[in-house]
């Protein structure tokens, strides 16, 4: 199954360019305070490019219920219908609020599978936690305290507790999640926005993010979820449901088991293709660069089926 998507190099290349299109796209509107219009230009470009791409192609996580999104909306069939069928995951930009204020680490992020690859997860929250590879499975456990989760890091990774680093998402939910990491002596990495970058920060052992905890947007842990299956890293994620609506958005997409702990190859069950274009500099990624009348992206490019992580950088006319 996972062939169509490892063997088809077009596809790697074609979702590339659909998330510089959205990266530059929203870059025009870095800073400008205008956290709609810019994801919105995003929207626009991402749907424009991969709409070239030959494929049978099926939003599974994008934009929200058609009813709420006009474009990129879960169901929607993208592509030129011909080629794989394939089933796509997107946060056409990722930290609107980052993006408007021109703070750090706001990203475009696709994730391609097979169809039936990706989890359909609701538009509800997730709590989740997650690691880099190197790790034997099972080393942090959902149901466990901060503490208890830092201590059992720590040993895996052979250092005192006080050697750990854990990105957390700066919000009130999180006061007994960051009093525990730092009762055992660990440092706490806090970030206003952007838990897929987050969890993608503990993949690289450069930027210094031992581990993530907290709860976040469930579509977002997939989108995460798919960059840790390349590289082998741990996630587990529950959903959090905050009212009866959002009950209800869950079982339209079948989940049953509200109480269920998803693992990673639950989240993202197949080989995927995961792409993270910079909108703003941040830890992983530079930002979009306009230099004269060219305009520069760096991006991430991961593929599970051939375990490979590439940098890319692309310079092209900034009309283009």
């Amino acid at each position: 199954m996972s062939e169509r998507v490892r063997l088809n190099p077009s596809l790697a290349n074609g979702v590339l360019e659909a998330a510089e299109r959205g990266a530059i796209a929203a870059s025009r509107l870095t800073g400008g305070g205008d956290k709609m219009a810019a994801d919105q230009a995003a929207v626009d470009a991402i749907r424009t490019a991969l709409n070239e791409i030959p494929m049978r192609g099926r939003i599974v996580i994008g934009e929200g219920e058609r009813d709420e999104a006009p474009m990129l909306y879960i169901g929607e069939e993208v592509g030129t219908g011909e080629g794989p069928e394939t089933d796509i995951a997107l946060d056409p930009l990722e930290g609107t609020t980052l993006c408007a204020k021109a703070w750090p680490s706001a990203l475009s992020v696709i994730s391609i599978a097979p169809r039936g690859g990706l989890l359909h997860a609701p538009d509800t929250y997730m709590n989740k936690i997650a690691v880099g590879p190197g790790y034997p499975d099972g080393v942090v456990d959902l149901d466990a305290d901060s503490a208890t989760n830092v201590k059992a890091l720590a040993k895996a990774k052979g250092v005192d507790p006080a050697q750990i680093t854990v990105c957390v998402l700066d919000r009130d939910r999180h006061d007994e999640v960051i009093a525990g990491i730092r009762s055992v002596g660990a440092k706490v990495f806090l970030i206003p926005d952007g838990d897929i970058a987050g969890i993608i920060n503990t993949t690289n052992p450069e930027i210094g993010i031992d581990m993530y905890i907290g709860r976040g947007a469930a579509p977002e842990g997939v989108l995460a979820a798919s960059a840790l299956r390349c590289v082998g890293g741990q996630m587990k994620g529950r959903l959090y449901f905050r009212n009866d609506d959002e009950r209800e958005r869950a079982t339209r997409l079948g989940v049953t088991d509200f109480d269920k702990i998803y693992d990673l190859t639950e989240l993202a069950s197949d080989d995927v293709i995961f792409v993270a274009s910079g909108v703003t500099r941040g830890e992983m990624l530079d930002g979009v660069r306009w230099r004269g009348g060219d305009v520069e992206t760096e991006s991430l490019v991961m593929d599970s089926a051939r375990g490979t992580v590439r940098r890319v950088r692309t310079r092209r006319a900034a009309t283009a």
